[in-house]
Parts: structure tokens; sequence; C-alpha cells
């Protein structure tokens, strides 16, 4: 039984990061340095873990001791930026160094693997504690939203290396706080702990996160340097008509 839910805890992750490498159809990205990310978002949820454990010493609250809407937001607010945070690191000072990050999508692509390490470690405690119903409710919530947010921070890490013209902190900023923002918005309705509010809201949620991934993900394809070098006939009427 235990081995069926540590299979059911690991296999969201582990679709949805071959899902993305599927995605990414232009310039794959090496397994090496997939396998890599994907270990570091593991570690990244490691700190994190210790991190709100701090803040939580720290400040005087736990999420069993909600008190009213601007208390639980707070506390949304603060798991998502914490998590964020930490995922944002891995990204930043790992992946975008790399020479093979070489197009705006790899920022999506390495984004999604750290969020598919974070969210399958988490997933596994959650899962074991929980058991079945646990491990398919996560399955098709908890751990698609990781890779939501994932797209949302990754599409403007992406970007910021390569329009030169532009802010290039900003842009990486913008990831964070976006990524951030729909961490929050999905937990808070979560934390409420009422099950109209958890079953509207968290999925209502989750399916925005979803439609801008999709969005995030047509884009970065359809500007690679490198679907332009492949179609550039195409290109060239693209730019001659904007």
């Amino acid at each position: 039984m235990t081995f069926i839910l540590l299979a059911l805890a690991i296999a969201p992750g582990l679709a949805i990061a071959i899902f993305i490498y599927e995605k990414d159809k232009l310039d794959k990205e090496p397994l090496h340095l997939l396998v890599k990310t994907f270990v570091l978002g593991v570690v990244s949820a490691l700190v994190a873990t210790f991190i709100q454990a701090f803040l939580g010493q720290l400040l005087g609250w736990n999420l069993d001791d909600i008190k009213d809407i601007p208390d639980t937001f707070s506390k949304a607010l603060l798991v998502g930026f914490t998590e964020e945070w930490c995922k944002y690191m891995c990204l930043v000072f790992f992946a975008y160094r790399k020479k093979e990050f070489n197009e705006p999508f790899d920022g999506i692509t390495y984004g999604v693997m750290i969020a598919m390490g974070f969210a399958t470690f988490e997933n596994i405690f959650y899962v074991i504690e929980g058991g079945f119903e646990v491990a398919i409710l996560r399955m098709f919530t908890a751990v698609p939203a990781h890779a939501t947010f994932a797209v949302a921070m990754g599409y403007f890490v992406g970007a910021a290396k390569f329009k030169h013209n532009y802010n290039i902190g900003l842009y990486k900023m913008i990831g964070l706080a976006s990524a951030t923002l729909l961490h929050a918005s999905y937990d808070f309705f979560f934390f409420v702990e009422s099950y109209p509010i958890m079953a509207f809201g968290g999925i209502i949620s989750l399916l925005i996160g979803i439609w801008l991934s999709i969005r995030a993900i047509r884009l970065h394809n359809y500007n690679s340097p490198f679907n332009h070098q492949r179609h550039p006939v195409e290109s060239e009427k693209q730019e001659v008509n904007s």
C-alpha cells in the first residue's frame, strides 16, 4: 500500500515535467541539467520548510489558528513568497547562468523542473499521511498549481535574459511577484477551510493559472529565435506586417 501511495505521490510531478519537456520542441534541454534542476527543487522545498518554521516561531502564528480574512491572506502571501523565493533562487542562480539557457522558453522549462522537484517532495509527505484520497486530490490540484506558478515565473525570467532593451531586474521581480501572487491566491482559498469556498475559489484560481500558462508557453515557443531560424519566411512576413 505504501508503495502505491509513493507512486501516486511521485507520478504527477514526473508527468508534468515530461509534458513541459515535450513542449520544448525547438531546442530541448540536456537531461542532466533537467535532473539537476529537479533535485534543486527538492532542496528548495527543504529550505522553504525551515524558513516557514522559523518565521512561524518568530511571528507566533500557525495555519491551524486563522482568525479572519486579512490574517488568512497574510499567511497565504507569506507561504507563497517563501516557497516561490526558494524556487526563484534556484532558477536565477543556477539554470539562468547556464549556456544551455539560450531561449526564453528555457525559463519555463527549468522553472517547471524546479517546481516539480519541490511539489514532488512536498507531495510525498502529504500523500503518505493523508492516503489515497489526498493523493488523487493533489494530483489534480496542488501539483498542477505549482506548475502554473513556475510557468508564470519562468516566462518573465526567460524574457529577462533576452529583452536587453528592458530592465532585466524588473522582469525577474515581476516573475517572482506573479508566481507569489498566484500561489497566495491559490493557498488562500484552502486556508479558509470552508469547503464551498475551497472548491469554487481554489478551482477558479487553478484554472486561471492553467490558462495563463498555456498562453505563456505558446508565446515563448512562437517568439523563440529557433522558431524564426526554422521559419525565416514567416518571420519576415510577421515583421513586415507589424
